[in-house]
C-alpha cells in the first residue's frame, strides 16, 4: 500500500455575508473558539471562480481543539456575497451538510438545542449509527454523529468536522475521483431507498447515499488533530439536481469548498492529473494568510465541487509571544508532538 498524500479535512469553507458574526456563532454553538488566522486581503488567484476579477475578502480560518478540521469563515469585501436563488435540497451538487464530531451524541444534542435558536432535529438513527441534523442561522445544513477520533478534551461535546455530505449526479464517477483522491480508504455503507433521516422536503425521494471512510494515520503534522474522515456521497435518484453555485462566485453564502490538509503536493498533482483531474488553481510556491503560510491548489470532482488542498509551511503556535512553526525545515510526516499543538489553546477567543 502506497503512503497517504491527504492527511485529513484541514477545514471546510463557509461562504456568509459577516464573518465576525458568523463566526460567534459557531465559537458559541459548535466550539470553534481559537483562530489560526483571520486577514482580510485580495484573492489573486481565484480569478477563475470570480468573474475573472481580482475580490478582496476576509478569511477566517478556526478550529475546535477537541479534534478534527476547522472551518474557513469566508466574505468577499469587495461585493456583497451573494446568497443562492433557490432553496437547496439535498442531491443538489455540491456541499450539502458538515458532519460535526460527537463524544456522546445525546449530551451533543442538548448542548446544540440549549445555544441555538436555530432548527435542530431529533436525534436519529442514521446508517452508521445515531446523529441528529441542523440548521446554522444562515440556511446551512450541518449533521452531529459520533465519532471515534479525538485529540483532547476541551469540555465541549462537539469537535471538529469529521467530514461532509457532498450532492453528487453520478455516485459511480463521484467514487473514483474520491478514492483516488483519499486513498486509501474504505466503503462503510451503500445504500439505496427511502431515507426517514433525511432532511429533505419532498416526500418519498429516493437517493443512493455511499460513505466513504479515511481512518486515522500518524502521517502528516496535523495527523492526531484531524482525526478520521467521512465523505458521504448522495445522489438524488428521483429528479434532476441543482448545482448549488450555478451562476455564483467561489466566496458566495454557503459551503464553498472542502480543504485536505497534503503532505506532498507534486505527486498528488501529479497522480490527479494522469486521472484527468488537473489542478484549475494553484499558488505555485508558499501565499501568506495573516501569520499561516502554504502553498495551495484547488481540483474539482466530476461535479465541479471545489476541492482545496493546503500543504502548510508555516503555523502559528502561540501568537502572543511570536512562536511560529516553520514546517518546510521538517523532514519527516510524523504528527507534531500533542503538547505543541496543544499550546495553540491559549490563542483562544472568549466570549
Amino acid at each position: 500500500m502506497s503512503a497517504p498524500l491527504i492527511s485529513g479535512i484541514q477545514q471546510i469553507g463557509i461562504g456568509c455575508q459577516n464573518v465576525p458574526e458568523t463566526w460567534a456563532w459557531y465559537r458559541k454553538v459548535l466550539g470553534f473558539d481559537v483562530p489560526v488566522f483571520d486577514d482580510k486581503a485580495p484573492a489573486p488567484f481565484m480569478t477563475p471562480y470570480t468573474g475573472g476579477v481580482v475580490q478582496d475578502r476576509q478569511a477566517a480560518l478556526v478550529i475546535n481543539m477537541a479534534g478534527g478540521g476547522g472551518l474557513e469563515i469566508w466574505s468577499f469585501t469587495s461585493r456583497v456575497s451573494q446568497p443562492a436563488n433557490f432553496k437547496m435540497e439535498l442531491g443538489d451538487l455540491g456541499i450539502n451538510a458538515i458532519r460535526f464530531k460527537a463524544r456522546d451524541i445525546t449530551k451533543a444534542h442538548i448542548w446544540v438545542k440549549s445555544k441555538s435558536n436555530e432548527t435542530v432535529g431529533p436525534i436519529s438513527k442514521l446508517p452508521d449509527g445515531s446523529g441528529f441534523w441542523g440548521n446554522d442561522p444562515y440556511g446551512n445544513i450541518f449533521q452531529v454523529a459520533e465519532d471515534t477520533s479525538w485529540f483532547q478534551n476541551t469540555g465541549y461535546p462537539t469537535g471538529g468536522v469529521s467530514g461532509a455530505i457532498i450532492g453528487v449526479s453520478d455516485i459511480d464517477k463521484a467514487l473514483h475521483f474520491y478514492k483516488n483522491l483519499l486513498d486509501p480508504l474504505e466503503v462503510v455503507y451503500d445504500k439505496t431507498g427511502v431515507f426517514e433521516d433525511l432532511p429533505t422536503s419532498i416526500p418519498g425521494q429516493r437517493f443512493r447515499r455511499v460513505l466513504l471512510r479515511k481512518h486515522f494515520t500518524p502521517n502528516g503534522a496535523f495527523a492526531r488533530l484531524l482525526g478520521n474522515v467521512q465523505i458521504e456521497l448522495l445522489q438524488a435518484l428521483d429528479r434532476t439536481p441543482k448545482k448549488l453555485f450555478e451562476n455564483r462566485f467561489w466566496g458566495d453564502c454557503g459551503y464553498i469548498h472542502l480543504c485536505f490538509d497534503t503532505l506532498h503536493m507534486e505527486p498528488l498533482q501529479a497522480k490527479l492529473q494522469s486521472l484527468g483531474y488537473p489542478f484549475t488553481v494553484d499558488s505555485g510556491q508558499s501565499f501568506g494568510m495573516e501569520s499561516a503560510a502554504g502553498r495551495f491548489a484547488y481540483v474539482e470532482d466530476p461535479d465541479g465541487t471545489l476541492i482545496e488542498l493546503v500543504e502548510t509551511h508555516k503555523l502559528p503556535i502561540l501568537k502572543k509571544i511570536g512562536w511560529f512553526l516553520d514546517l518546510q525545515k521538517r523532514k519527516t510526516d510524523k504528527p507534531l508532538p500533542d503538547w505543541m499543538l496543544k499550546m495553540m489553546r491559549f490563542n483562544r477567543v472568549k466570549d
